[in-house]
């Protein structure tokens, strides 16, 4: 069994039309191991993003492909892509995005709902919260909890369909440094106790130190690594 879990192979995205046409991302292709920790790294504009969305199945591509567990998504119909996205993907925000009304525990426990997929779920979702240390926080309303405490529910909830991929838009861009330092040392303690995949878009790359690859987007161009050739005139 092969142990490549994304493939994105000459990925292409262009929003409007004419004069008005931008060209997001440009014949972008890498893949992706089960258990790695990728940085994806550039300025604002660079299409970084956009090639998250594509990845995470929320926006399809002009062309190009996006294989997650070998499966092309590309073909996938709208209504079989939203059930593959949830049972093979996890997400984490800038913001939380935890509903203030249910508690931290109904937060976790929400994929797994809409999913139909219950058995053990209170159990596994009770285990992810006590590893993210909110054992004593699990029953709070969501919007009595701390930011910082907010993003660990947040953390707990992307894994708890046991995801191919989580993915993380901006995981400590709402958060102060001390807290931003201990979110991202328990992602990265998670996916090397879980041999979980973690792809996360930043602009800080600073903050997340050692990690298995980084991937840096200019101008909607992948460049493997973060020593990238100096910039080209970009032709439509």
């Amino acid at each position: 069994m092969s142990d490549m879990v994304l493939e994105v192979k000459d990925l292409n995205k262009i929003y409007g039309e004419g004069d008005t046409q931008v060209h997001a991302l440009r014949d972008i292709s890498f893949t992706v191991k089960k258990g790695e920790f990728l940085l994806i790294v550039g300025s604002s504009g660079s299409g970084k993003s956009t090639l998250l969305n594509m990845i995470g199945l929320l926006d399809k591509p002009t062309s190009g492909k996006v294989f997650v567990d070998g499966v092309n998504t590309t073909k996938l119909s709208d209504s079989k892509l939203s059930s593959f996205r949830n049972s093979k993907l996890g997400f984490i925000f800038q913001f939380s995005n935890l509903l203030a009304d249910l508690t931290v525990l109904e937060n976790v426990l929400l994929p797994r709902s809409i999913q139909h997929t219950d058995q053990n779920a209170m159990s596994e979702a009770i285990t992810l919260l006590k590893a993210v240390g909110l054992e004593k926080q699990m029953h709070k309303r969501a919007n009595k909890i701390s930011g910082g405490q907010a993003q660990r529910a947040a953390i707990a909830r992307g894994l708890i369909n046991k995801p191919s991929i989580v993915l993380a838009d901006e995981p400590t861009g709402n958060l102060d440094s001390v807290t931003a330092d201990t979110t991202v040392q328990l992602m990265k303690s998670m996916a090397k106790k879980l041999n979980q995949t973690f792809i996360i878009v930043t602009h800080d790359r600073q903050q997340f130190g050692d990690v298995d690859r980084v991937i840096t987007i200019r101008d909607g161009r992948a460049f493997e690594g973060e020593d990238i050739p100096p910039k080209m005139e970009v032709t439509a």
